[in-house]
């Protein structure tokens, strides 16, 4: 039983591209570069927030006498949320009304004294002067009564402002104020935010997207390609609905080199809160790529080599590009590969470039690395991972 466990351990640590039983000889695998279709993955760290967050703050200042609404309530555009004390407010509306009543009975006399003066001005009774004088005194009266509406219209207003409403439906944020508390303009109450279809915004590198751009003819155009999006949530699950790049922004941060792009998801079942977090999946697709295993590559000062198999069986260091998304298994070569090269799968780490090696199927490697293991001792198996 022993024999066995450790043989196991044994071609365990076979497996990858950098580790090679010592068998004495210089055999190593190789594999042939195929074009393939490749699929994966790209992700962006994003942050969440409704259609619409809207901050709510008073138009007023005094001191909040109700609150109408709890924290995470759904509210109705135009719905009171607040009401701050507002007697100073009425007393001024009540003021203005009496202005107003004093104005309108001012024109009403006004109108009845310039009435009567033009018959009598009609019958040659008085004259011009006279008719012209209770013209002017009727027109003041207008113009006083209207500045004394304006003054109850302004009152009015100011009246309304201390009953704070939501500008839109949504959900209501926390609730920082309590009642009987002093508030003014400066201070947010809270925040209502249309969480019925979630914006998600992460960033694009510069490059990334002059790339789609030039791919797809355009911004605009690069945008209705963009593949629809996943949004991995902090609990590690993928949410149910997929999302969709519907904006880009024209200015790139100076300080990140990067472009803010939104996706839209829906919420139906409200799952998604304004202000979270989470990390955008953007699916990609390569047709006719070069697909190689990541344990093949040595990577070196942030630059990456393979050993490709040349003439005389001698092996060359060589410097390859790969697509900046992978999967974490695989890397798409863009760059130092080509279809029909080979390269060595197993053992890189004992290559030298130009190094003569004797090349073999990587089932024959695998055969090898078993039929090694099936003679070795345990005393041998021991010694050998010491």
């Amino acid at each position: 039983m022993l024999i066995v466990a450790l043989s196991a351990t044994v071609l365990m640590s076979c497996g990858g591209g950098g580790g090679r039983p010592t068998f004495g000889d210089n055999e190593y695998p190789i594999e042939t570069v195929a074009e393939s279709s490749a699929a994966f993955q790209s992700t962006y760290p994003a942050t969440i927030n409704g259609i619409q967050d809207v901050e709510i703050r008073p138009k007023v200042s005094g001191f909040i006498t109700q609150i109408n609404v709890t924290e995470g309530q759904t509210v109705s555009a135009g719905q009171v949320l607040f009401v701050i004390d507002n007697e100073t407010y009425q007393a001024q509306v009540r003021q203005a009304q009496a202005a107003v009543n004093t104005a309108q009975s001012a024109v009403n006399t006004a109108k009845l004294t310039f009435d009567n003066t033009k018959k009598l001005h009609d019958s040659k009774v008085v004259g011009d002067y006279e008719l012209q004088t209770a013209e002017n005194a009727f027109l003041s009266a207008q113009a006083q009564l209207g500045q004394a509406q304006a003054a109850l219209a302004s009152a009015q207003e100011a009246l309304s402002f201390c009953y704070v409403k939501s500008p839109a439906a949504g959900v209501v944020g926390t609730l920082p104020f309590k009642k009987g508390a002093l508030v003014s303009a400066s201070n947010v109450l809270t925040h209502v935010s249309d969480i019925s279809t979630m914006e998600v915004y992460f960033s694009l590198t510069e490059k990334d997207v002059l790339a789609m751009s030039q791919d797809e003819g355009g911004l605009r155009a690069a945008i209705d390609a963009f593949p629809p999006v996943k949004l991995q949530l902090n609990d590690g699950n993928t949410y149910a609905f997929e999302g969709k790049v519907i904006a880009m922004s024209g200015v790139i941060d100076k300080a990140t080199g990067t472009v803010q792009v939104k996706a839209q998801f829906p919420n139906p079942e409200k799952l998604l809160k304004s202000g979270g977090s989470g990390t955008i999946i953007v699916p990609r697709s390569a047709n006719e790529a070069i697909v190689i295993p990541q344990n093949v590559v040595m990577e070196v000062q942030n630059k990456k080599f393979v050993y490709l198999l040349k003439d005389s069986n001698k092996v060359a260091y060589t410097e390859i590009t790969v697509a900046p998304q992978n999967d974490g298994l695989n890397y798409v070569v863009t760059g130092g590969m080509k279809a029909g090269d080979k390269y060595v799968t197993n053992g890189i780490t004992k290559l030298n470039d130009g190094m003569e090696i004797v090349p073999i199927t990587p089932q024959r490697y695998e055969e090898k690395i078993k039929e090694q293991a099936k003679a070795m001792s345990a005393s041998d198996i021991v010694n050998a991972m010491k």
